[in-house]
């Protein structure tokens, strides 16, 4: 009879232990999360200090009973939850609610599903981290007041069953914002002249820079076409020659903001697409009738990479492309502020299992987002990229033209994330005459703001310090399923529901969608997680004035009625614009009398 019962989150994680732990272990998945704050109710009682009331998540009894079962007779439980917040919470709340003889239980932390790394974990258990825990608790409980006191004034004020979330609002706020400047934006033309020379029959291009030793900026068409005359039948020769050699150091290895931001920029990969394949890479894939964990964890905003990782990568590059391409000192890449340095990287867990090795194993987008992080991690720890740069100015008659040329010269990295394109010059030297073949007028717009995309909406998310590596994905995927934005062409636009939602909450409740102040609530909730800070005393500083803010709120909101100057069909009153969770619409105002309603479109395009 099995000793040890191991409780992990996902199917897949259990099969993929179960072939590396002997037949004394059980291993069972819990599913995800089996305690939860209830939903339609605050669920937290503020009075006595925020205490939460748990409860078992509809629909998860069975589960929640089967591991009590699973757990009567056996020696240890041990809780092999994801290593971050939510796994350290799943697997507390667990122990809570299987036994109160807590020597059974203990705790086992791995970044990587592999035989080595599992072995370690179980030679090493560990007790439930608190600090994480309340971390989680915290936010659970801070997004679960925020949601629930929020959401009624939407109702009132727009339409029922819309919701409020902290940091989605703030996400909300980039989007309708940047579509505001880019509706506010007005376009401005310039023109240039470039040049076709040619040298012993081998043509370049160049851009004039200056003329009479001024810089060149041209406002109007017929300016630029003014200097073509008076210069396309001048002769020209090479003023200066500069040469330099420049180094471009690799990529850091990923963390999960770079992992989606990467993946939607080369594949068009949502970031919740490439959570979900990331999660099955590391979760295991079956190679030859075996469970094999690909990657590392894939939550992580770290750069940190274990010593054993190191020197394999270092003894592949070394075998496979020679010394030259092993730096004398690791790179050293710039972290952000807070970066969890008990995380890894995310890296291949055998740099061995090069991408060709796993084609047969894996589908089009598992083996796409596998070599995008293979080759990453490898191109981190190689010798960074030399390019000689060249720079040559062309002078005739007071007008300059420069020419810029780019050769790589070692091509270090780049031999695993690909090469830049050289773009060389004709050998020249000073003094040397060269043949005007040609000039053109460029024309440049200045373009407004881009519409954010994944990549660059997790890129300000994490760069503004709003969100961790686990909520990116779901803060997007939550916004598209309210309706708050949606997809065009790879890029997000707020909706007429968005936008109105957005206003409403900045009209009353600046500090929830100031980004500064969310971007210190996630630093305070580091705090917690460090131990610097009690839990509860971050929604006690918090709460007084946001409920006073919503008192306000309650009392001056209204819902107003927008009269149109159109008729109803059916009994000839005015109709009016009203809400639903889908948009705008046509309503009469002889409602509920009439029923007439009419669809409406007026979402930005």
């Amino acid at each position: 009879m099995s000793k040890y019962l191991v409780i992990v989150e996902s199917p897949t994680k259990a099969k993929t232990i179960s072939k590396i732990l002997g037949n004394d272990y059980v291993i069972v998945s819990s599913m995800g999360h089996l305690i939860d704050l209830p939903t339609h109710t605050l669920a937290v009682n503020i009075k006595k200090g925020f205490v939460p009331n748990y409860r078992v998540i509809r629909g998860k009894e069975k589960i929640l009973k089967l591991l009590k079962e699973r757990a009567k007779k056996k020696k240890v439980v041990y809780l092999a939850t994801d290593p971050d917040r939510e796994g350290e919470a799943i697997g507390w709340h667990i122990k809570r609610s299987l036994s109160k003889d807590t020597e059974k239980f203990a705790r086992i932390v791995f970044h990587e599903i592999t035989e080595e790394a599992i072995q370690e974990a179980f030679s090493t258990p560990q007790q439930i981290d608190m600090n994480k825990v309340n971390a989680q608790q915290a936010r659970r409980i801070l997004d679960r007041i925020v949601g629930y006191f929020l959401s009624p004034l939407l109702w009132k004020k727009i339409v029922r069953g819309l919701s409020a979330g902290r940091v989605q609002s703030v996400a909300l706020r980039f989007v309708v914002e940047r579509e505001a400047k880019i509706k506010e934006f007005v376009p401005h033309t310039t023109y240039g002249i470039e040049a076709v020379f040619t040298v012993d029959g081998v043509e370049f291009k160049a851009k004039l820079t200056k003329i009479k030793g001024k810089k060149v900026i041209f406002n109007e068409r017929h300016q630029a076409q003014e200097i073509i005359e008076k210069i396309k039948d001048k002769n020209f020769l090479v003023a200066h020659i500069k040469e330099k050699d420049i180094s471009r150091k690799p990529p850091p290895p990923f963390t999960t903001s770079l992992l989606q931001q990467d993946a939607f920029n080369t594949f068009r990969f949502s970031s919740q697409k490439t959570m979900l394949l990331a999660q099955k890479l590391y979760e295991g894939i079956e190679i030859q009738q075996e469970m094999r964990g690909l990657i590392t964890y894939m939550r992580t905003d770290s750069f940190f990479v274990a010593d054993k990782a190191k020197k394999a990568v270092k003894e592949y590059i070394k075998r496979t492309f020679g010394q030259d391409y092993i730096p004398e000192k690791e790179h050293r890449f710039k972290e952000k502020k807070g970066a969890q340095r008990a995380h890894e990287a995310i890296r291949p867990t055998r740099v061995e299992r090069d991408p060709p090795s796993l084609d047969a194993y894996l589908s089009v987008d598992l083996s796409k987002l596998y070599q995008l992080i293979w080759r990453r991690f490898v191109a981190s720890f190689m010798e960074s990229a030399v390019y000689r740069l060249t720079k040559v100015e062309l002078q005739g008659d007071g007008a300059v033209f420069v020419a810029e040329g780019k050769q790589n010269i070692f091509q270090g990295f780049q031999k695993v994330l690909g090469q830049e394109e050289d773009k060389p010059l004709p050998a020249l030297t000073e003094k040397q005459k060269i043949f005007l073949k040609d000039l053109t007028i460029t024309e440049h717009k200045t373009k407004p703001p881009a519409r954010f995309t994944d990549a660059s909406l997790v890129k300000v998310l994490e760069d503004k310090g709003i969100g961790r590596p686990s909520t990116y994905a779901p803060t997007i995927y939550t916004l598209i399923k309210r309706g708050y934005i949606r997809r065009e062409k790879g890029t997000f636009m707020p909706t007429d529901l968005g936008i109105e939602v957005c206003d409403l909450l900045i009209a009353s409740f600046p500090t929830i969608m100031d980004e500064q102040f969310t971007a210190e609530m996630e630093s305070k909730l580091d705090a917690v997680e460090e131990g610097k800070v009690e839990w509860k005393t971050i929604l006690k500083d918090f709460y007084p004035s946001f409920k006073q803010r919503v008192d306000k709120a309650s009392v001056h909101l209204k819902k107003t009625v927008e009269y149109t100057e159109e008729k109803c069909p059916t009994c000839n009153r005015p109709l009016v614009i009203k809400w639903s969770r889908k948009g705008k619409f046509l309503s009469c105002s002889g409602y509920p009398q009439c029923k007439y309603a009419k669809s409406i479109s007026t979402d930005v395009s």
